[in-house]
């Protein structure tokens, strides 16, 4: 299934934001990449779409205390 099938069909978008789709593709293309997106901004799309078209385990490390407590601070 395309990328774009599994966004609508799974998610339910029938587009990507800003900044998806590119590092999406790297993802699939095998390259390391990097994304800096604000709050809302999709991030989390990157790695679960990705996830579902490649074979294997996807692992996340988030650090969301350290997060929250920044929010908080700012």
């Amino acid at each position: 299934m395309e990328k774009e099938e599994l966004l609508q069909r799974v998610f339910g978008y029938s587009g990507f934001r800003p900044g998806q789709e590119k590092l999406i593709d790297g993802v699939l293309s095998g390259q390391d990449v990097f994304g800096i997106m604000p709050t809302g901004g999709g991030k989390s799309m990157c790695y679960q779409l990705p996830a579902l078209m490649l074979p294997g385990i996807t692992l996340v490390i988030s650090p969301l205390i350290s997060l929250m407590r920044d929010q908080v601070m700012a």
